[in-house]
């Protein structure tokens, strides 16, 4: 998602993905791409294509749910993704490719590095400026998505020291009341948080999607500790281990914060990250499998809801001229998704996502389907 700074990384490809493919066809123009995903191998119709506004149609013709990335040519700032793609679906990515190198990836199984190649994009002559009403109307979204994921990032850092304070204290009962709400701050900004490869695996790795031999620290080693599993088998952490993971974790929290400071984005930058919220919302929170002991799924789904609807709304004016009805569309699928999630509050938060029934959780599930499709026109219809 983000166009910033990172320690530059020699590419190679990992063992056991075998090949990134490209047939040499010449760009047409059109930044239209077709991407071909399979189980060992990801075959673009052309590495080169014009500046511009560019299309990846990515088909999954593989076994394995499939994810395709563009990154930076430091193979680590995370441009655009197109995450969550089923075996026979097809899905497209559009971003705003400015002239030179960056790294192509398809990751068939959505773990590790994928299977990379480089790609190029070359000066182009034919750009066509947008008329000056529609320049403005951009020029307002960016700076003000910048702003909101700025004061994300404040609160973020201010919930997480005083969260890691009470865990390194002792004071579970209150370390679990702050939990969910300082997570909160995350997940708003959760795409932005995640394009930093460095921090992101540091700071938020689930135990499940652990690499052999990868230590794990962060958001989520701690609530295992301080919601430990029932029928035994963890050992609770010493006061010293305590006190490693809670100094980690505000580090990087302050790594993270002053990487926001001058962050700057583009249109299909927050389009996307409004998709992708959706997609953390479909394969994380619906599923249940984002907060697996303190089960507090729910402020997480709100919270995604919350970054995608605030991107979609910097979009909205814009969005409005272009095309009034997907607005439209749009528009009413957050309020109904809205009024759904609602039904689950109890208090200020919501109820323990293990209390759902499977009827419960297929119409939260549905309703996230119903938004996640509009709301993957809306990059394509500002750009």
């Amino acid at each position: 998602m983000v166009l910033l700074g990172g320690t530059a990384l020699a590419v190679a490809l990992t063992a056991g993905c075998t090949r990134n493919v490209s047939t040499a066809a010449p760009a047409t123009g059109t930044g239209a791409v077709a991407v071909t995903s399979t189980d060992d191998a990801c075959r673009l119709a052309t590495t080169s294509v014009p500046a511009g506004k560019v299309t990846f149609d990515v088909t999954n013709k593989g076994t394995k749910v499939t994810e395709f990335y563009l990154y930076a040519a430091d193979g680590k700032r995370i441009l655009g993704e197109a995450e969550n793609i089923a075996p026979g679906l097809t899905r497209s990515l559009v971003v705003t490719a400015a002239e030179g190198s960056y790294l192509t990836a398809c990751k068939p199984g959505m773990t590790g590095d994928g299977i990379r190649a480089a790609f190029t994009v070359t000066a182009s002559h034919e750009a066509v400026a947008a008329p000056a009403g529609d320049q403005e109307l951009a020029g307002q979204a960016k700076a003000a998505y910048a702003t909101y994921i700025r004061a994300e990032a404040d609160q973020l850092l201010e919930g997480t020291k005083e969260y890691a304070e009470l865990y390194k204290a002792g004071k579970d009962d209150e370390a679990r009341e702050e939990y969910a709400e300082a997570r909160t701050h995350w997940e708003r900004m959760e795409p932005v948080a995640e394009s930093f490869g460095d921090l992101d695996p540091r700071m938020d790795a689930r135990e499940a999607d652990l690499e052999p031999g990868q230590e794990w620290t962060g958001w989520h080693a701690m609530e295992k500790d301080l919601w430990q599993p029932a029928g035994g088998g963890h050992t609770a952490l010493t006061p010293a281990q305590r006190a490693k993971l809670a100094d980690q974790l505000v580090t990087d929290t302050e790594e993270l914060h002053r990487r926001t400071r001058d962050m700057a984005f583009t249109l299909d930058q927050i389009g996307n990250g409004a998709k992708s919220l959706l997609d953390e919302v479909a394969t994380g929170k619906v599923t249940g499998e984002e907060e697996t002991w303190s089960h507090t799924d729910l402020w997480d789904f709100q919270a995604n809801i919350d970054g995608a609807k605030e991107a979609y709304e910097t979009l909205h004016p814009l969005l409005q001229q272009r095309n009034p009805q997907l607005d439209q569309e749009i528009d009413e699928r957050f309020d109904a998704l809205q009024a759904l999630l609602d039904t689950h509050r109890k208090g200020d938060g919501f109820v323990g996502y293990d209390t759902l029934s499977k009827d419960q959780v297929k119409r939260l599930s549905d309703a996230v389907n119903a938004l996640s499709e509009p709301l993957s026109r809306m990059t394509g219809a500002v750009l």
